[in-house]
C-alpha cells in the first residue's frame, strides 16, 4: 500500500483582530484623561453639593447627600467642599502649565486647620450631640473630636492642643517658618529701640557765640548706638537670633568710631555764610533745623530772603532772592570759608532750601558693621542688599543691586573707586552663602580684586586679561539665554518666581559680575564689549545676573551712549572736570567732590543726585571674611571656570575662520559636502571655502575624496560636539 507523503504545515497567519465596538473604542479614548475626567467630576460633586446646602436644588439625589455631609462636619462641609473643587481643577488642568505651585505641604497644613477649627467651633460654641446631629458648630465629626478630650483633659488643654494644631496648619499652608517668625520679632524689637530713642528728648550744649550775643542753644543728636547682645561681648558666635549661623558673626566687623560735632565750628560757619551772602546783597539765614552733619561734610541749608531794590520813581519793592544768585557766588562762598571745594545743591530735593555743602576739618570713617544692623539696610530685606555709606545728615545709606538692577562707577585714580567694589563684595559675601549668591570678577588692573581668590562664591578666579575677559562675556551671555530657557519651561517670570516652583536642587543663585576697569577692556575690544554688556544689562535683570563696572575715565569713547543708557544707576567720585562729571551724571557737581569716598550717587528713581561718605572695608576685615567662607565651605575639587571651553572655542575660531562654526552645522544637515556648496550656502569666495573644506577634514568631519573635485561624505550628526571634542583632544 503507498505510503501518503505528509506535506509540512504552512504557518498560519494571525488573524486580524476583531473590529472595536463603539463602547470599546470610547473608552481607549478617555482611558488616557482618566485624571482629567476625576477632577472634573471632583469639581461638579462639590458645585452640586454647595447648591443643594444653599437650596438651589431641590432633588433628593442631591439634598439627602447634602443634608448627610452638613450634619457629618456642620460649618465645616463649605470649606471641605471648596477644597474637593480647588482639587478637581488642579487635576483638570494637569497637563495645562500652571502659574501657581502647591506644596505637599501646604496641604497637609489646610487639613489640620480645618480639623482643628472643628473641635474648638464645638466647645467654644458649648453645642451639644443634639446640636451636632442638627449640623450646629463642627458637626459630628467636631463633637468626635472635641468630647472625649473635654472631659479627660478639660475645656483649657484642650483648646490649647487644638489651637497649636490651627496655627501649625497655617504654618504649613502659608510656608511660614520659625525663623521667619524670629526674625518678625527681632524687627519688632529693633523698631522699639528705635522709636523709643526717637522719644527720649535730645540733650542741649551751649556754644559761645560772639559778645555781641546772647549763648544759643544748639541741639547735639544722639547717635544710634546698635547694642549687641552679651553672648558676643564674650566672644560668642553672634547676636542669638539675628544671623545664620552659616553667614560670618559681627565681631569679624570692626566697630565705628564716633566722632562728636564740634558746635563752634559749625556755628562759625553758619555765621560766614550769612555774613557773605548779606555782603553780596542777597539777605539770606540759616536756621538751625537745617544744619545737616554728615561724616565728611556739613550741610547748611540757606532759606533765601528778600532784597530791598529802590525803583526809579523812589518808591523801595521787596524781591526775592534768586536760587541762581546763590549759586553765582559759589567761588566767593569758598573763599570766605577757606576751603578748596564747596558744592551747592539747589534747591535741596524735598526741602524748601538752598544746600551749601562744607567739608568738616575731620572726616569719619563709615565702617561697613554700623552699617549693615542699621533699619534701613534691614528693611530691604533682599540677598543683594549693599551697604553705600553715610549721607550729609549722618544716616546710613543702602541699596538693593536687583532694583538698580545695574551700577556703573566713574572716578579719578585714588578716589575710592576701588574701595567701594571691595566694601560691595565683602557686603554681599558677608550676608550670603556661597548657594544663593555667585561672583564673576574682571580686573585688568590685576591688583584689586585678586585677594577674593579662594571664596567659595566665586566662579573660577579674577580675570585679569582682556582677552579672556570677553570669553567671560560671553559666557554670561550664554548662561542669561539657558536661564530664559529654564523659565519658558517652568512658567516662571523671574529668577526669585523659578526659585519658588524648582526643588531645592535645581535652585539658582544670584549672580554679580564685578569689572574693576572697563577702559582697557573698551580699548582692546571695544565692539565685543560694548555689545555684550548692552545685552547683559538690557536683559539679565530677570535672570538674577547684576552688573557692576567701574571705569577711571569717564570718557564718551569708554561709556558710550548704549552703555550709559543702559546702566541708570550711577555713582561718581571725584573727576578731573565737569565734562567728565555731566558724562557720568548728566550734571555737573562731581569735579567738587573731596575724594577719599566722597561720591554722589544717582538712583533711577531720584531726580538729582545724593551725596553720600563711602562705606570702608579694611583688608584685615576682608581677609576674616575670606577666611572664615574657606573654613566654613570645602573647596571644590575642581577650580576650572565654566567659559574654559568657550574661550578655546572662540580661539580656535580666530585662529582658522569664524565660519568654520556654520560650515559645521551644515556638515550635520548634509550627507555630502563640497566647496562649491559651502561656496553657496556661506556666500565665499573659493579660497575660503577650500580652506573650510580642509579644516572639516583635519577635524574627521568629512571625508577624503579620492579624486579632486568630487563631494565628500559627511561623517558627523546632529547632535554631536565636534569643536568641544576636538578641543578636548588638543588638551
Amino acid at each position: 500500500m503507498a505510503r501518503r507523503q505528509s506535506t509540512p504545515s504552512r504557518s498560519r497567519k494571525p488573524e486580524p483582530a476583531p473590529p472595536k465596538t463603539p463602547d470599546e473604542y470610547i473608552i481607549d479614548q478617555l482611558i488616557p484623561w482618566r485624571v482629567e475626567l476625576a477632577g472634573i467630576f471632583l469639581f461638579l460633586f462639590a458645585l452640586v453639593t454647595v447648591l443643594g446646602l444653599i437650596g438651589l436644588i431641590t432633588t433628593n439625589w442631591v439634598v439627602v447627600p447634602s443634608k448627610f455631609l452638613r450634619q457629618a462636619f456642620g460649618w465645616g462641609i463649605f470649606p471641605l467642599l471648596f477644597s474637593l473643587g480647588a482639587v478637581g481643577v488642579h487635576l483638570a488642568l494637569r497637563r495645562i502649565e500652571r502659574p501657581y505651585s502647591v506644596e505637599p505641604s501646604q496641604i497637609v497644613g489646610f487639613e489640620m486647620a480645618l480639623l482643628a477649627l472643628l473641635p474648638l467651633s464645638h466647645q467654644w460654641g458649648n453645642y451639644t450631640l443634639a446640636d451636632a446631629y442638627r449640623g450646629s458648630g463642627g458637626g459630628l465629626f467636631g463633637w468626635a473630636l472635641a468630647a472625649p478630650l473635654l472631659d479627660f483633659l478639660g475645656p483649657l488643654l484642650t483648646g490649647l492642643i487644638y489651637l497649636s494644631f490651627f496655627i501649625w496648619g497655617m504654618a504649613l499652608l502659608t510656608q511660614y517658618r520659625w525663623l521667619d517668625f524670629l526674625e518678625g520679632l527681632y524687627r519688632l524689637a529693633d523698631w522699639l529701640e528705635n522709636w523709643g530713642e526717637e522719644m527720649t528728648p535730645q540733650p542741649q550744649v551751649t556754644a559761645v557765640s560772639p559778645p555781641s550775643r546772647a549763648p544759643i542753644p544748639i541741639p547735639v543728636p544722639v547717635p544710634v548706638i546698635v547694642e549687641e547682645d552679651e553672648e558676643e561681648d564674650k566672644g560668642g558666635d553672634e547676636p542669638v537670633g539675628r544671623r545664620s549661623k552659616r553667614l560670618p558673626p559681627l565681631s569679624l566687623l570692626d566697630k565705628e568710631q564716633a566722632t562728636a560735632a564740634n558746635p563752634a565750628e559749625v556755628q562759625q560757619k553758619k555765621q560766614i555764610i550769612e555774613q557773605t551772602l548779606t555782603d553780596f546783597g542777597l539777605p539770606a539765614t540759616i536756621p538751625d533745623s537745617e544744619i545737616r552733619r554728615g561724616p565728611a561734610v556739613t550741610q547748611f541749608g540757606v532759606v533765601p530772603g528778600y532784597s530791598h531794590q529802590q525803583m526809579p520813581d523812589g518808591t523801595v519793592r521787596e524781591q526775592k532772592v534768586r536760587v541762581g544768585q546763590i549759586r553765582a557766588i559759589q567761588r566767593d562762598l569758598a573763599l570766605a570759608l577757606a576751603t578748596p571745594r564747596l558744592r551747592v545743591q539747589s534747591p535741596v530735593p524735598g526741602r524748601g532750601v538752598v544746600g551749601i555743602e562744607v567739608p568738616n576739618e575731620s572726616v569719619a570713617a563709615v565702617r561697613l558693621r554700623t552699617t549693615v544692623t542699621d533699619r534701613s539696610f534691614l528693611k530691604l530685606k533682599s540677598p543683594l542688599a549693599v551697604a553705600l555709606g553715610r549721607d550729609v545728615s549722618g544716616d546710613p545709606v543702602a541699596i538693593d543691586l536687583a532694583k538698580l538692577p545695574h551700577l556703573l562707577i566713574a572716578g579719578t585714580t585714588g578716589s575710592g573707586k576701588s574701595v567701594c567694589i571691595n566694601a560691595l563684595v565683602a557686603c554681599l559675601v558677608f550676608n550670603n552663602p556661597p548657594e544663593k549668591l555667585k561672583l564673576v570678577m574682571i580686573d585688568p588692573k590685576k591688583v584689586e580684586l585678586i585677594r577674593f581668590n579662594g571664596l567659595p562664591h566665586m566662579i573660577g578666579n579674577v580675570e585679569v586679561e582682556a582677552d579672556r575677559a570677553v570669553g567671560v562675556l560671553r559666557w554670561l551671555t550664554a548662561e542669561m539665554d539657558r536661564r530664559y530657557e529654564l523659565f519658558t519651561k517652568t512658567g516662571a517670570r523671574n529668577l526669585s518666581s523659578y526659585n519658588r516652583k524648582a526643588s531645592k536642587g535645581t535652585q539658582l543663585p544670584y549672580m554679580a559680575v564685578f569689572i574693576d576697569e572697563l577702559a582697557d577692556l573698551m580699548h582692546t575690544y571695544p565692539g565685543d564689549v560694548e555689545r555684550t554688556l548692552c545685552r547683559l544689562a538690557q536683559m539679565a535683570r530677570a535672570t538674577g545676573i547684576h552688573l557692576v563696572v567701574a571705569t577711571q575715565r569717564p570718557s564718551t569713547d569708554v561709556i558710550t551712549g548704549l552703555i550709559k543708557a543702559n546702566f541708570p544707576a550711577r555713582i561718581s567720585f571725584s573727576v578731573a572736570s565737569g565734562i567728565d562729571s555731566r558724562v557720568i551724571l548728566d550734571s555737573v557737581g562731581a569735579e567738587q567732590l573731596l575724594g577719599k569716598g566722597d561720591m554722589l550717587f544717582l538712583s533711577p528713581e531720584a531726580s538729582a543726585p545724593a551725596r553720600i561718605q563711602g562705606v570702608f572695608a579694611s583688608d584685615g576685615e576682608i581677609e576674616q571674611i575670606v577666611a572664615f567662607w574657606q573654613q566654613t565651605v570645602p573647596p571644590p575639587e575642581t577650580n576650572a571656570p565654566p567659559w574654559e571651553t568657550l574661550i578655546a572655542k572662540h580661539a580656535l575660531l580666530d585662529e582658522t575662520d569664524m565660519l568654520l562654526e556654520a560650515a559645521i552645522e551644515l556638515a550635520q544637515k548634509q550627507d555630502y559636502l563640497s566647496t562649491s556648496f559651502l561656496q553657496r550656502r556661506l556666500r565665499l569666495g573659493y579660497p575660503r571655502a577650500a580652506r573650510l573644506m580642509e579644516t572639516l577634514h583635519e577635524m574627521g568631519l568629512v571625508d577624503d575624496p579620492k579624486q579632486g573635485g568630487k563631494t565628500r561624505r559627511s561623517l558627523v550628526e546632529e547632535g554631536d560636539t565636534p569643536l568641544e571634542d576636538f578641543l578636548a583632544d588638543q588638551e
